[in-house]
């Protein structure tokens, strides 16, 4: 039977869950994911995962922060000062902006802290520092 490998372009069903048991993500009720393996298009560990798995093959995986969204990092939580927030911007904790990094390529950030001197944006991804675990089905490999 077929094993999917590098250079495959797959699909699967999955559904990913936190440590507490939260699902963060599913194909659940949508279309199977379509990626080819190798290219990069999903976490390491996921594609990891998927190699070698047979079409109807299902397997629960637990990835390491480092083969995922990689470790939170500290660095890219910044304090702004008040008065740079723009006027049209009411800043609210948990609130998402869209800034341009230093290549002038955009970048998503969170508000985490306000205060009246400054506002603290988080750049790290939501998942960083996660141990993420996959329920995955291999549905074709094409």
């Amino acid at each position: 039977m077929q094993q999917a490998k590098n250079g495959d372009a797959v699909t699967i069903h999955y559904t990913g869950t936190l440590n507490d048991g939260t699902v963060f993500d599913s194909s659940d009720g949508r279309e199977p994911l379509p990626f080819t393996l190798g290219s990069g298009q999903v976490i390491p560990g996921f594609e990891e995962a998927v190699l070698g798995m047979q079409i109807g093959e299902k397997k629960t995986v637990t990835i390491p922060p480092e083969k995922a969204y990689g470790n939170r990092n500290e660095e890219m939580v910044i304090n702004v000062p008040v008065s740079q927030v723009p006027a049209d911007i009411t800043p609210e904790i948990g609130m998402q902006l869209q800034l341009m990094n230093q290549a002038n390529q955009p970048i998503v950030v969170k508000i985490t802290d306000i205060n009246d001197e400054h506002i603290t944006l988080d750049a790290n991804p939501p998942l960083a520092g996660q141990e993420l675990t996959f329920a995955i089905e291999l549905m074709t490999i094409g």
